[in-house]
């Protein structure tokens, strides 16, 4: 028996990506540890999106390159390997495989040629080029307690001036729906309560194909097939795709998590045409009235880069501007890092670090008592919470209005079932968490 260790570094769709290389491992005749010093293969998916998260990749290689023993085999696979190839082995030494975004469907090809002996000593097999022809992709879809991600397209096709996604990860490719909805029948047969439709953007789904208005149709097979299924929700809109069919679809079906993460990276229209991003600011308020007069109760995530180059007070000024007046649920926020390969790169002006900081954490500021203010407007109501842990008298879990890992979580007196969705009656709100007590049965 040969064993393998893989660390998934990164986001969902990462993750998605490191659970099919090990169900293909497993196929193998392979077996999972979660020690790697007892295992023959060590593997990281590694995230190269933007700095601290190409650190992280960096450092996991490295210090698994240092404790590696003879026997073992050390394989870079993910977003990293993607980017840098061959440049990889001499930042890691060390490296026997490197694997690209684009080939992971091949890991097990890749072990057994280790295995062989058959490359040279000290050189690495690269596999970063296109799919070979006639590799499936195992899975789209992967369980962690009681959700699920279900990937339904890969790659983007956005020109952002600022994101080196498209050159890591090819064009949008969109897989088929009824692989998608097998898969979502196979997830809920293993227990999923919530299903996460995840892309690099969702509402593109079809597009490659010449589908202009696919999601709506994707969701409503998926609820035909699972009708049990209690959350599905709907992760990374881009906010031209947002369709008035999709709205009229997320407003009728009960399932549906009346919630959507937008991310519109800016609101000032000059800084959104730098960054080759859609830039009527109008049209975007338009659209999230349109979403909160179909659904009063939506919760509206969204994502903000400040520091973008050039970007003047004036501008970052209407940013804070348009942020009080819309009142988003939730905000992510990050200063802008230069991307080799991306035009934003050699934008002049670009933003000093100490001026990025201080906007990061201005924006933060005003945001966290917006969300305080939204979170006390949940105070009185019963929501249906998803139990994810217990502990020292409390269970903790999430209500429609928060993704796993990126948003708030509701605690809850007494000990319920992990697993389970049981309604909670909201007692007190913090500025990103949810205080309550679990409603009697009748």
């Amino acid at each position: 028996m040969m064993y393998f260790y893989l660390l998934s570094l990164g986001c969902p769709k990462n993750t998605v990506d490191s659970e099919g290389m090990s169900c293909l491992l497993q196929q193998a005749g392979y077996q999972a540890l979660t020690e790697p010093e007892k295992a023959q293969f060590l593997i990281v998916n590694t995230c190269g999106f933007i700095d601290r998260a190409r650190e992280e990749s960096w450092a996991a290689l490295k210090e698994l390159a240092e404790r590696k023993q003879p026997g073992q085999f050390l394989i870079a696979a993910g977003c990293l390997s993607q980017r840098y190839g061959h440049k990889l082995v001499t930042r890691v030494s060390g490296l026997d495989g490197i694997l690209g975004t684009r080939r992971w469907m091949e890991i097990t090809t890749l072990v057994r040629d280790l295995v062989s002996g058959n490359h040279p000593p000290g050189k690495p097999v690269v596999m970063i080029g296109d799919p070979l022809d006639g590799v499936a992709q195992p899975t789209g879809g992967v369980l962690q307690g009681a959700s699920a991600y279900l990937k339904i397209a890969d790659g983007c096709s956005a020109p952002c001036a600022f994101c080196v996604i498209p050159a890591i990860k090819g064009p949008a490719r969109s897989r088929p729906l009824e692989a998608i909805v097998a898969e979502a029948q196979q997830l809920v047969g293993r227990g999923a309560r919530e299903i996460i439709l995840i892309a690099q953007d969702t509402t593109a789904y079809g597009h490659d194909r010449g589908e202009g208005d696919a999601l709506p149709p994707l969701v409503e097979a998926i609820l035909d097939a699972v009708p049990e299924l209690r959350w599905l929700r709907l992760m990374y809109a881009c906010p031209q795709h947002v369709t008035p069919r999709l709205i009229e679809t997320m407003a009728r079906h009960p399932q549906v998590c009346h919630y959507l993460d937008i991310p519109l990276q800016h609101s000032h229209p000059d800084i959104l045409r730098r960054m080759n991003r859609p830039h009527d600011v109008d049209k975007i308020r338009r659209l999230i009235a349109r979403l909160r007069e179909a659904m009063p109760d939506i919760a509206l995530r969204t994502s903000f880069i400040v520091g973008y180059p050039g970007e003047t007070e004036e501008e970052f000024s209407a940013l804070l501007d348009f942020v009080a007046e819309i009142a988003f649920d939730r905000v992510g926020v990050f200063t802008y890092s230069p991307e080799e390969e991306t035009k934003a790169a050699t934008l002049p002006c670009q933003v000093p670090a100490e001026v990025k900081e201080e906007r990061y954490m201005r924006l933060m500021e005003l945001q966290q008592s917006i969300s305080l203010a939204r979170n006390q407007q949940m105070v009185g109501r019963i929501l249906e919470v998803l139990v994810e842990g217990q502990g020292e008298g409390l269970s903790v879990g999430r209500s429609y209005r928060d993704a796993p890992e990126i948003d708030g979580l509701v605690l809850v007196q007494g000990v319920l079932p992990v697993g389970e969705m049981r309604p909670v009656r909201i007692t007190g709100a913090m500025a990103y968490d949810l205080v309550g007590e679990p409603v009697a049965p009748g």
